[in-house]
């Protein structure tokens, strides 16, 4: 149970922070909603308090080492399937929220540009992904977003690009 104030992670949508926690009527079923304040676009989203699938807490400092790790591993094959089809798989593994599946997607971008141009839609996704680690390590470990980012950018500062 989240209370007023506290940081969680919207899938999706990134870190935000409990603004209220709200009582309404849904399908004649008097429901209970947070209302979390999406931290990087200002954006109010509401997520039933029951949801299993709704929000989370902020990473563990020994998850944001696993992060860490997993963008150092660089020893992965890349995915050389048609844009449109990478897009969607990435897509779903960012709505899952998990931090780990984020980084995979980041890491696979990273890769995926030492080989070739990205499109248009795989830069963006690729900063979706960066915000979306940068914003929830900084809050969780105390650090700047900037910051964060930049040790993100370090772990991939030895590839080139085409």
């Amino acid at each position: 149970m989240f209370k007023i104030g506290d940081y969680a992670v919207c899938p999706g949508h990134g870190v935000g922070q409990i603004s209220d926690i709200e009582e309404r009527e849904l399908v004649g079923t008097q429901t209970r909603f947070y209302v979390l304040k999406i931290i990087s676009n200002g954006m109010t989203v509401m997520v039933p308090t029951e949801s299993k699938e709704g929000i989370r807490g902020l990473i563990s400092q020994d998850e944001i080492g696993e992060v860490f790790n997993l963008l150092q591993d660089q020893d992965v094959e890349v995915d050389n399937s048609t844009w449109n089809r990478r897009y969607r798989e990435y897509m779903l593994k960012i709505k899952t929220g998990s931090l780990t599946e984020i980084a995979e997607v980041l890491r696979a971008l990273f890769l995926l540009k030492k080989i070739k141009n990205l499109s248009f839609g795989e830069k963006k996704m690729l900063e979706q992904c960066r915000d979306l680690l940068a914003q929830e390590i900084a809050l969780a470990g105390g650090e700047d977003k900037m910051q964060v980012k930049t040790k993100i950018d370090a772990q991939f500062s030895n590839l080139t690009t085409p």
